[in-house]
């Protein structure tokens, strides 16, 4: 019998946390949450004073009975999960659960956390229980009741008013409308030309470069030059002025210093290993909770780092000593300070308790446990342990140079110079080679030069420049972003991220997010008609207020309330918008043709171009916008384009046409009652004849590959495929019975399959003997051309006999979501 049932989150930090607590302890996983709000309407009663329905989570029920199975045997719980809000609350609910089971009669109960994941560390944290704290758990309750809130109810409207299966959430809305603004700034920027003069100098075989600064008595700003001529008429002047010298005026000799980073928060992590290894904020965040619940170092379990979700910039004194001993052996006493340094975060609410994001030993260098760590987890701990050691280190000192070489007494130029001369924190990061630091760059190096001096010009180069727009968010630039506007939390962005992808609101375009149009749309709709809600201050204040209940301040109940009066009565007055009030329109030009209006614009099923409009006698024509394209960008021309559709190519030997279409499975070649899809690089808009021959040749040759019987002219065959043999006539399709031998059935049995199933797929019924349906993959020759979107449907489950004492479970409606 185990004196205590310990519980954490995952099954990898269990197996760790077993082998330091020994045989009086048993150590069980959750899996994470055991409860959530029941998925429906009401699962917040606002009318009762935000009481919550919870219901247990159908995947980790198992694991609960395991953890109330061996809590028999057990003297006690210990709650230990993650030391966050979400971690206190996880416990909260397992207590909740495990109570109404009545599994805690007779049993003590307490609450530990483990900022790192080593013997020390977890035998400290037993040592010293606490209670589950109700403030920490209420502030979880309060922002998953907001998330519930504004998911439930903004959500449907979005379904009503634009397109099915759209989401708005309290902070995922707040960051879509950041990347959208900026690309609304993208394409209102207008390029502006200037043109730069730099000298190309030489002094005793050292060559170097400087910046025209003054010209005919003026300083010069960037927009002093902004012609190519202005610029090549400066150029000739200068250089018939300088007669090939120039005279050095004032020499400015500078030291300058450089301070290292803080350690790693939650958001710093995210934004460098997105900068620095290209990770996602997911990717970063999964990697780094490998190595905080512990890597297998050659029979040695333990945790690399300490909890990876946190905003204080703190190092425990024991960590300072330590890696103050490591500094001073891998580098050297003159990398060491005198004294630790001490860096205090700007977060009113950041957790000085936890630490920083460290190792959590400075003696595992990375280089002593690559061998026991896959590539992701040795380049995130590397970038980890680096930026740690670093911290601690002396400043980098850099001797700076500034030389005025003059044309004449009107017109100058002006060169920097650089010389690393005690690396300091820098060599950590092995300047000369590490990407994103400041680097000794010979390029930057000045020859010796003294006021008077005469060095010789060899020539001026002019060069055109355009101002660029700002850029597009990356990852980083985005995960900076949210945390400068107080939007979300660290452990947020991730979630954020993916929410805002999975939606297809936004997409990454290389590093860079870009709107679509859907996430266009739905940003103007919420600014347009919620502006209080994905406005940035009211997000960063209602952070604090959740803030402010976690730390004890505030009450959450009414907090709740004083959003919710305000809130639903909002959603109620949208509700009576007109879709074509919110569903945006650009109108592109007018058909030649038809000389009727072309417009752009959002449908049910995605993006399109319409030619005419409702009102008109014939039926506006419609065509779907290709992946590249969007609404506020398509031209007339590329719109017209689009009802080029379907195209014909030509004819086959026997007369069967040959034409180009998009259906609802994507572009595809008809040829006569046939169909091959067209490959990924295959334009439908630009495919010829040749290539869709060849296409067809390709899939006869599979085909006849496939065919395991074919019956003459008929048309009719048995396939080999993927799950198995099946019938086909070309545009119908049929499994075979289990019980049937394939190569023993007729022509007139396959026939029977193939009718049968094409009656139960027109009813909504099974075929073949009770076994599910076989859809054709064939588009419709010719059909109207859809999204994938339109696509997307629930594939029909099995039904399953159950007993008759039982009710069915009622179906879960899908679930908004509310990041």
């Amino acid at each position: 019998m185990s004196k205590y049932l310990v519980v954490v989150e995952s099954p990898a930090k269990a197996k760790t946390i077993k082998k330091y607590l020994g045989n009086d302890y048993e150590v069980l996983a959750s899996y994470g949450h055991v409860r959530d709000l029941v998925p429906k309407d009401g699962a917040v009663d606002v009318t009762n004073a935000f009481a919550m329905k919870y219901q247990p989570i159908e995947r980790n029920e198992k694991h609960v009975r395991a953890i109330q199975s061996a809590l028999r045997n057990a003297d006690g719980l210990i709650l230990a999960t993650d030391p966050d809000r979400e971690g206190e609350a996880i416990s909260w609910h397992l207590l909740e659960l495990l109570t109404e089971r009545n599994a805690m009669k007779n049993k003590t109960v307490e609450r530990v956390v483990f900022h790192e994941i080593t013997e020390r560390a977890v035998r400290e944290a037993v040592a010293k229980p606490r209670q589950v704290a109700t403030d920490l758990v209420n502030a979880q309750q309060a922002r998953r009741a907001l998330d519930y809130l504004v998911g439930f109810n903004l959500s449907p409207l979005l379904w009503r008013k634009i397109a099915p299966g759209l989401s708005a959430g309290r902070v995922q809305s707040p960051a879509l409308r950041l990347i959208c603004e900026r690309e609304e700034e993208i394409k209102a920027f207008i390029p502006r030309e200037y043109w730069t003069l730099l000298a190309a100098a030489d002094k005793g075989g050292s060559a170097f470069t400087a910046k025209l600064v003054e010209l005919d008595g003026q300083k010069v700003e960037q927009f002093t030059v902004t012609e190519g001529p202005a610029a090549t008429a400066a150029r000739e002047r200068l250089l018939a002025s300088a007669a090939g010298q120039l005279t050095v005026g004032t020499v400015d000799k500078k030291q300058r210093r450089r301070n290292p980073s803080p350690p790693f928060t939650t958001s710093t992590l995210q934004q460098e290993a997105n900068r620095k290894l290209g990770f996602t904020s997911t990717r970063t965040m999964r990697t780094a909770q490998q190595l905080y619940e512990g890597m297998d170092l050659g029979g040695e379990t333990m945790g690399l780092i300490t909890y990876m979700r946190t905003d204080s910039l703190s190092l425990s004194q024991d960590a300072l000593g330590e890696i103050r001993q490591v500094i001073v052996k891998e580098y050297g006493n003159s990398a060491c300070p005198p004294e630790a340094r001490y860096f205090k975060t700007k977060s009113k609410n950041a957790q000085e308790a936890h630490e920083a994001v460290r190792p959590t030993s400075a003696m595992r260098t990375p280089k002593s446990v690559a061998k026991f760590l896959g590539p992701d987890q040795l380049k995130l701990y590397e970038l980890i342990w680096k930026r740690t050691m670093a911290s601690q280190m002396t400043q980098a000192v850099f001797d700076t140079v500034t030389a005025e070489l003059r044309v004449d007494d009107k017109n100058a130029f002006r060169a920097n110079g650089s010389v690393l001369v005690e690396p300091g924190y820098l060599a950590v990061y092995n300047v000369s080679l590490d990407v994103g630091e400041e680097a000794e760059d010979d390029e930057k190096r000045l020859p010796p030069l003294e006021t008077g001096e005469r060095v010789t010009l060899t020539d001026i180069n002019a060069d055109q420049h355009f101002t660029e727009p700002p850029p597009r968010f990356t990852e980083a630039s985005l995960v900076k972003t949210l945390e400068a506007y107080d939007i979300g939390r660290p452990s947020t962005y991730a979630s954020i991220i993916s929410t805002l992808q999975a939606r297809d609101y936004v997409r990454l375009d290389g590093k860079a997010f870009t709107p679509t149009d859907v996430g266009m749309i739905v940003n103007k709709f919420l600014t347009d008609h919620f502006t209080r809600y994905v406005d940035y201050q009211f997000t960063a204040n209602l952070e604090d207020d959740l803030d402010a209940v976690s730390r004890g301040e505030k009450q959450w109940q009414p907090l709740l309330a004083s959003f919710w009066q305000q809130f639903k009565p909002q959603v109620d007055e949208k509700m009576e918008l007109k879709r074509e009030e919110v569903s945006e329109a650009r109108v592109i030009g007018v058909d030649p043709e038809s000389g009727k209006p072309v417009s752009a614009r959002l449908g049910r099923f995605g993006p399109f171009v319409q030619i005419g409009t409702k009102d008109d006698a014939d039926k506006p024509r419609f065509a779907s916008l290709r992946a590249n394209q969007r609404i506020d960008t398509i031209t007339l021309d590329a719109a017209l384009a689009l009802f080029e559709l379907p195209r014909m190519l030509g004819n086959l030997d026997n007369g069967d046409e040959v034409a180009v279409n998009i259906g609802r499975f994507g572009p595809y070649v008809r040829y006569g009652s046939q169909f091959v899809s067209l490959k990924k690089d295959d334009d439908p808009y630009t495919v010829d004849l040749p290539r869709a021959l060849e296409l067809i040749e390709q899939k006869i040759a599979a085909l006849e590959a496939a065919t395991i019987v074919k019956f003459g002219d008929t048309g009719i065959r048995i396939i080999k495929g993927r799950f198995g043999p099946y019938i086909t006539d070309g545009a119908r399709k049929s499994p075979i019975p289990r019980s049937k031998d394939p190569e023993s059935l007729s022509v007139f049995e396959c026939e029977a399959y193939l009718a049968e199933a094409a009656a139960a797929k027109k009813s909504g019924k099974k075929g073949a003997k009770g076994k599910a349906k076989s859809t054709s993959a064939k588009p419709k020759a010719d059909a109207k051309p859809k999204t994938k979107a339109a696509a997307k449907k629930p594939a029909a489950k099995k039904a399953t006999k159950k007993p008759a004492a039982k009710k069915p479970a009622a179906k879960k409606p899908p679930k908004p979501a509310t990041a």
